[in-house]
């Protein structure tokens, strides 16, 4: 991390990162903007049991759109899926079962969502991980890598060709201010020694992102 990138990622920290900084933003927002109906669309949301995703899931299933919740632990994954109904009363809040960070799985659950009936118009890649012990599959492949990049890459291109048969497709990926400290290095795959500063881990996966 460089000493500007680092001043950066300080400076920026203390004025947006922070509930200020928030309510500081939140006078520019439009009132209007959210009154929208999106009762016939339908949107997917990684890591929507909990945080931005959970929020996001239920205020879109309160205004009626159709909500795809993946999650990958079912039972956290029900727990939200079915408050959300509740709180909503929509029955068009479902969910799905997926491990961001198994490539193989996220591509079978591309290929089966594709092939089903479902529609879908916005896709929202919500879900990440800041994994701060080293972690690699039979693959090789180290799990904040995986989750972060390479699951949502896969998702969001397997995707596309279904989203593109709809009117106005969007696909919003959540990132994180950390991109500003580092960039994507080589050694970034290799990773051993660094997992003593996660930060610079999930900095340059955010990067790849």
């Amino acid at each position: 991390m460089t000493f500007y990138r680092n001043l950066v990622w300080f400076t920026k920290g203390f004025r947006e990162y922070t509930k200020n900084g928030y309510l500081a933003a939140e006078k520019s927002f439009d009132p209007k903007a959210l009154d929208v109906d999106v009762s016939s669309r339908a949107f997917m949301i990684t890591g929507a049991n909990s945080g931005i995703g959970k929020d996001t899931a239920a205020l879109l299933a309160k205004k009626g759109a159709t909500v795809h919740m993946v999650c990958r632990s079912e039972t956290r994954g029900e727990e939200a899926r079915k408050e959300i109904s509740e709180s909503s009363g929509s029955d068009k809040v479902k969910l799905h079962i997926l491990d961001m960070s198994q490539p193989r799985k996220v591509w079978e659950f591309v290929e089966k969502f594709s092939s089903s009936s479902e529609a879908l118009h916005v896709l929202i890649n919500n879900a990440g991980c800041m994994v701060n012990t080293r972690e690699v599959d039979k693959d090789g492949l180290e799990k904040n890598f995986a989750t972060n990049s390479l699951g949502t890459y896969i998702l969001t291109t397997g995707l596309i060709p279904l989203l593109a048969k709809h009117e106005s497709p969007r696909v919003v990926t959540v990132s994180s201010g950390l991109y500003k400290t580092n960039d994507v290095a080589a050694h970034f795959f290799k990773i051993t020694r660094e997992y003593l500063n996660v930060s610079i881990l999930s900095a340059r996966g955010r990067c790849a992102t």
